[in-house]
């Protein structure tokens, strides 16, 4: 066989087993050819798909970044029990592929990339596509893999292509190292032929590790937990990752303890769950943010601890706050310091930790101030989703009613600008897999792809992706894909005339939307001028792909039209497009949350010079080392 040959036949027999489940841990083949890889890896598919149909399925991408993002979206949605391989050309092909293996790494979620590479024998050196550092002739393209994957190497010879095809496949499914899996494959090398063992080709098991608490771990955890007056727990992406949904609800309802999520985490409980008090952090609820900020111990689980979710370490005020940090990962578990890192698999950490904690309960004066939080944001909630009756629609409102026309098992995708802090604090899940956000990594186009690989993994499900026109622009085209493969997503793109998230920092930071319109710009002065909206109709260039759409038009009536084009979007077989434009300065509720980001020292304009001051006393709650 070929090494392509080879990878391609060992890797369709590879399997996940996680309990009682059993799946493909790679379910398919994303791949745009070109001349690295079209002789090699696409010989190979080919032969697979002509000898044995549907043992490594094909599918056609239209841009490498987003093959990746939709493996991601996949594995995600199978709580990284399994994935996609993407394929890519030599040079171009290959870079395009970077920001989805940053993207993979960040949110620690399972993707197999196979970019091509130059020629390992250097017998046409240099080849079309290739970098030339003089200092380095070996330096190529993948190299940039390197700091972006979780696992990376280079097939230099066909008899290193066992060792290493066996290594990716123990990072791809170890839950604890996982991330993008990079096998840089030289074009020479595909399509070269080697004796393969035909043990290396039989089906193989891989059994996803699920390691149980230390005792003496988990001791210390509970005395700690016992010990505490108000305690807090923060629900991350490792608590659906292993299915310990169901446990957390458990342990909440016996002990109390209130529940906050990071974006990751959203879904680990119902938003109206009695001990579930919303995100947490800078685009946090004011009743999640009030309970963490005089939090004697946080209990936190799955989490990686990012500066949202803590909001750049001003989120924990208590004097004496103590982290307790429940993860898989002993590089998360140690984070902030603390002294009673508990590393192992969350659900079996949950119930060990309930299990000790029988009968123990919050006292009545905490548990009142849950409710009383939970009630009063609710409250704004409510406010915020409601509809106002102006011409252009605010964030909140679209986000209301959008949520209203869903159905429980729905899932929202969408990944970069406002959209996220809002949703955080305003989308009401009602399923653990109803909320998929990446951020992460915060990549814009990721949403449309993303979508794509939530409905491979979730087929009867509807998948319902927000995108402002911001990420659209960035990446849009796999519209086409979900047209040619008949994969419905139901798409509603915001049209803010620029970049909204962005914008609004701006103002922040005293840089007045500097920059963030989308605006012509006068030849002479090179100024955007504000009266000057481009034309660029983005419900036409939709349509264009063979997309149904739908344009709901500003009006009083606007949100009722925005439900009822969701609704119809839901009763089609087909991917639909829904247009709306929106006011971008109309944002959501203040949850208390703050995020660092550094105001100019220095400037002559009085708007940066405030927003200095107020960032000087903004960070005076930051505590640079909590544990």
């Amino acid at each position: 066989m070929t090494v392509a040959q080879a990878l391609m036949t060992f890797l369709a027999n590879q399997w996940t087993v996680d309990g009682d489940t059993r799946e493909r841990t790679i379910a398919g083949t994303f791949g745009i050819f070109g001349h690295g890889n079209v002789a090699g890896v696409g010989q190979a598919l080919l032969q697979l798909h002509t000898d044995e149909p549907g043992l490594m399925p094909y599918h056609q991408a239209r841009n490498e970044q987003a093959m990746v993002h939709q493996a991601v979206g996949y594995a995600r949605m199978r709580r990284r029990r399994a994935t996609f391989a993407a394929t890519a050309s030599v040079g171009p092909g290959a870079a395009n592929m970077l920001t989805g293996a940053a993207l993979a790494t960040a949110n620690r979620l399972p993707v197999l990339l196979l970019p091509s590479d130059t020629f390992a024998t250097r017998v046409a050196d240099p080849v079309l596509q290739q970098l030339e550092h003089p200092h380095d002739p070996g330096m190529q393209v993948t190299d940039a893999f390197r700091p972006v994957s979780r696992f990376f190497d280079r097939v230099q010879r066909p008899e290193q292509l066992f060792s290493i095809a066996l290594a990716a496949m123990r990072v791809l499914t170890d839950p604890a190292e996982t991330g993008a899996v990079t096998i840089a494959l030289p074009e020479d090398v595909q399509a070269e032929a080697l004796e393969v063992p035909e043990e290396f080709l039989q089906p193989r098991d891989w059994h996803v590790r699920r390691p149980v608490p230390e005792p003496e771990e988990l001791a210390r955890a509970v005395e700690v937990i016992r010990a505490a007056k108000r305690p807090f727990l923060i629900a991350g992406g490792g608590v659906l990752y292993s299915g310990a949904e169901d446990a957390l609800r458990a342990f909440a309802d016996a002990t109390g303890v209130p529940v906050g999520a990071t974006q990751a985490g959203v879904g680990s409980l119902p938003w109206d769950h009695p001990r579930y008090v919303g995100g947490v952090g800078a685009t946090g609820t004011t009743a999640a943010n009030a309970l963490a900020a005089d939090a004697d111990v946080i209990i936190g689980i799955g989490t990686r601890y990012s500066d949202f979710t803590t909001a750049s370490r001003t989120a924990f005020q208590h004097p004496g706050v103590r982290f307790v940090n429940i993860n898989v990962a002993s590089f998360d578990a140690y984070k902030h310091g603390t002294p009673f890192p508990v590393v192992a698999d969350a659900r079996r950490a949950i119930e060990g930790v309930h299990a000790a904690l029988e009968g123990w309960q919050v006292g009545p004066e905490y548990a009142q101030r849950i409710a009383e939080e939970k009630s009063r944001w609710d409250a704004v909630v409510d406010r915020a989703l409601a509809p106002t009756g102006g011409d252009l629609l605010g964030q909140p409102e679209i986000i209301g009613a959008v949520n209203a026309a869903s159905d429980p098992t729905d899932v929202l995708v969408q990944a970069a600008g406002s959209l996220p802090g809002d949703l955080h604090k305003l989308w009401r899940v009602r399923d653990p897999l109803g909320y998929h956000v990446e951020y992460a990594f915060s990549t814009m186009g990721y949403e449309i792809a993303g979508g794509l690989g939530v409905r491979r993994a979730a087929p009867d499900r509807d998948v319902l992706v927000l995108v402002g026109d911001g990420s659209y622009l960035m990446l849009h085209t796999e519209l086409v894909t979900a047209v040619a493969e008949g994969l419905k997503i139901i798409v509603v793109l915001v049209q803010n005339h620029g970049y909204a998230s962005i914008g609004h920092l701006s103002e922040t930071v005293g840089s007045a939307r500097f920059g963030t319109k989308y605006r012509a710009q006068d030849p002479e002065t090179l100024d955007f001028v504000e009266e000057r909206f481009v034309p660029v109709d983005l419900a036409a260039n939709a349509r264009s792909y063979g997309v149904d759409v739908i344009e709901v038009a500003p009006g009083p009536d606007a949100a009722g039209d925005l439900h009822a084009a969701v609704r119809r979007a839901k009763q089609s077989s087909t991917t639909t497009l829904i247009h709306v434009d929106a006011d971008p300065l109309r944002y959501g509720p203040d949850g208390g949350g703050w995020w660092d980001v550094p105001v100019a020292e220095s400037s002559t304009l009085a708007s940066t010079r405030e927003a200095r001051e107020d960032y000087e006393r903004l960070r005076t709650a930051q505590r640079p080392l909590l544990g």
